[in-house]
């Protein structure tokens, strides 16, 4: 008596709550479902987002090329993070200025 799990005809409500509750034991399950890694990137699961020009940045490339990207500094609208976006193609970085807004697009290399 009163061992092990409920059992009988309406015990089905009570297994399925208790499993529930359980399952944020699993370690793989609450790193899978907190939905932390949205709160750690940037853009948050999209793929724009709105930002203002803070300031330009050379970035040095990795050993073996020794290129600067001309890159700007950017803090997004939506949630206050800063992040430092390329800027494409020879002569851009000249028509871009501080306080611009502009679009990013998250790039996957």
């Amino acid at each position: 008596m009163g061992k092990g799990k409920p059992s009988g005809i309406n015990a089905g409500r009570k297994l399925k709550k208790h499993r529930r509750a359980e399952r944020w034991n699993d370690e793989r399950y609450n790193k899978g479902h907190l939905g932390t890694w949205l709160k750690a990137k940037p853009f948050a699961g999209a793929s724009h987002a709105k930002g203002i020009v803070l300031e330009e940045i050379g970035i040095e490339a990795k050993q073996r090329n020794s290129a600067i990207r001309k890159c700007v500094g950017v803090q997004l609208i939506k949630n206050g993070k800063k992040i430092a976006a390329f800027v494409p193609r020879d002569g851009c970085l000249n028509f871009i200025e501080e306080n611009d807004e502009v679009l990013v697009a998250r790039v996957r290399a």
